[in-house]
Formats: C-alpha cells, sequence, structure tokens
C-alpha cells in the first residue's frame, strides 16, 4: 500500500526519508544514541565539527542553562579528521541513513585538507562547511561575517570536492541573506541556518562569568524566532535548498520552519531533553500532513514565498 504521504525530500543531491535530521555537535558521532533510537529513520546525521587535529575543546564550565535555552563553549572538541575516519565512521556504515560530516579550522587550508580527504571516503553523503569557526588570520574572527571570506572559502573547498556542500551560516552578522549568497556564488549547494547566537550568563553567588570562556553560543527555544525570520528573510533571496534550525521542540515547531521555505529541519538541543525527539518530530509532521490533506511534504515551503512584509 502507497503511504498516505510523501515526506521524502532532497537536500543539495542527498536523498533524505525524513526531512528531520539531528544538528552537529548535539548527536556526538551517532554511537552514542543508538541504543535509544534507530538511527535508520533519521533523516541525516550531522556529525559533531571535525577538526584536522583532535582537540580537547575550552576548560569547563563550559554548558550552562538559560531561560528557555542552553548556552555552550565546547570549543570544538573532537577526535580529528584520521581518528574519525578510522574509528567512528565504520559505526555509521552499518546504517543506511544520509552521513554529513560538519568540518571546522582555522585558516582556510584546514577546510581545503579536510573537504579533500572526505571527498574520497565513500560513506560520507556530503559536508557542512561550519564557518562560524574563529579565523586565527583574521584575529579570531569568524569566517561567516564577511561575504568574501565566505565566497572565497566556499570556492577552495569546492574545486577539490564533488561531494555536496551545505554552508552552516552564523546569525551574528547584519545581514544573513548577504553571507547566503556570498555562500551560492561560492559554489555551495545548500544552507544551513542559524549557528548559535552569542551569549552569556554570569554566577552572581561566584561574581563571575557562568562559562569558563565568558561567552557562548545561545541555542534551545529562546532562539526560535530570531532563526525563522533569517530562514524566511534566505528563502527569499537564494535559490539554494535550506536546512532550518534553532530551537525546535516539537513537530508544530519544524512545521513553521517549513513553511518559512526551508525543505528540511535539523534538531539540536532538544536531543539532550528527548533522544527521540527527531523521530517523534517526523512522525508529527506526516500526522498534520494527513490532517491538512497535504500529499508532499515539499509543497509546505511554497507558502513562505507568498509572505512580504
Amino acid at each position: 500500500m502507497e503511504p498516505k504521504v510523501n515526506l521524502s525530500v532532497k537536500v543539495a543531491g542527498i536523498k533524505m526519508r525524513s526531512p528531520v535530521m539531528v544538528a552537529s555537535g548535539t548527536f556526538g558521532y551517532g554511537e552514542e544514541y543508538e541504543p535509544l533510537v534507530n538511527l535508520n529513520q533519521l533523516g541525516a546525521i550531522v556529525t559533531k565539527g571535525i577538526t584536522v587535529q583532535p582537540r580537547k575543546g575550552n576548560p569547563p564550565p563550559r554548558i550552562v542553562e538559560t531561560s528557555s535555552g542552553l548556552l555552550n563553549s565546547i570549543g570544538l572538541e573532537n577526535v580529528g579528521l584520521e581518528i574519525f575516519i578510522k574509528e567512528k565512521l565504520p559505526f555509521l556504515q552499518r546504517f543506511n541513513t544520509p552521513i554529513i560530516v560538519n568540518i571546522c579550522g582555522e585558516k582556510e587550508e584546514e577546510y581545503v585538507h579536510i573537504s579533500e580527504r572526505l571527498d574520497k571516503v565513500e560513506a560520507v553523503s556530503g559536508l557542512e562547511v561550519n564557518v562560524s569557526c574563529p579565523n586565527v588570520e583574521k584575529g579570531g574572527m569568524e569566517f561567516g561575517r564577511e561575504t568574501g571570506t565566505v565566497r572565497r572559502l566556499v570556492s577552495k573547498v569546492r574545486k577539490v570536492t564533488k561531494l555536496p556542500l551545505i554552508i552552516k551560516l552564523t546569525p551574528n552578522v547584519t545581514d544573513i541573506t548577504a553571507i547566503a549568497q556570498a555562500a551560492e556564488d561560492g559554489g555551495g549547494d545548500a544552507v544551513s541556518l542559524i549557528n548559535t547566537p552569542l551569549g552569556m550568563a554570569v554566577d552572581i553567588e561566584r561574581r563571575k562569568p557562568s562559562l569558563a570562556n565568558v561567552t557562548g553560543g545561545l541555542s534551545g527555544p529562546a532562539i526560535k524566532p530570531v532563526a525563522l525570520r533569517m530562514v524566511w528573510e534566505v528563502a527569499n533571496m537564494v535559490k539554494l535548498p535550506i536546512i532550518g534550525m534553532g530551537g525546535i521542540m516539537t513537530a508544530e515547531d519544524a512545521i513553521e520552519f517549513l513553511l518559512a521555505g526551508a525543505t528540511a529541519v535539523a534538531v539540536g538541543t532538544v536531543n539532550f531533553v528527548n533522544p527521540s525527539a527527531a523521530l517523534e518530530i517526523s512522525r508529527g509532521i506526516e500526522e498534520y500532513l494527513v490532517k491538512n490533506k497535504i500529499r508532499d511534504v515539499n509543497k509546505l515551503r511554497d507558502y513562505g514565498a507568498r509572505w512580504k512584509k
């Protein structure tokens, strides 16, 4: 019997059985969640950020809860490129879910090296290029804050890999549509947004910042209205497919992003609260489509283009 509705989507040529992915940095390398979640039912798994060399990350404390959200300053802790390929990818290869590797670097050459290396790894379905990393050659400013830097970085990566490139955009900019346009001009195949806006919290008993690094990235429900607005703006500016993220906790949240113009969504902070959230959200989207007699989830994103200020 044919399914009542179509939930499958295609992002940058990557076919997904569901529009619901798990976001980088919130799902480890997948193995941590395997006892709790059927990984074969996810739209895609985005690994935590991978750098050329292993990183220990920032000193603790590096996570603190805030009103309707979470501040983190993990500092890109990861096992490094070669260990990831040899020890982490074999586990993920057991599943038929697309594997998208989030890549990070402090210099453009590091992004290029990782991309060229992963281009030769069959298990990888695509790369999520994290331009929210601190560019050491620019005094620590994020790569993703300047259109010229984004365009050049994406162009360099594009030359060394045939893998789909998903550019993860930072919200810490004046005009995110200009950055999205630069990502498209450089050869990006899709964009994901938003990464975490900067924030901080203060421990009044210790009279010090709650995070050892002072500031961190804010995620969770508190940022959803900002993320939705940016997704809608970018959807009306570029032709690239969009992966929307930022504060998605329920199917209703995810549907808002799809209506605003996203092709798919990624859930993050909610994974810490409910490991099965991605699957529950996917089922909720299906129920919404059936209830509203919409046969294809891809029809939802047509609505955002009709909304004008």
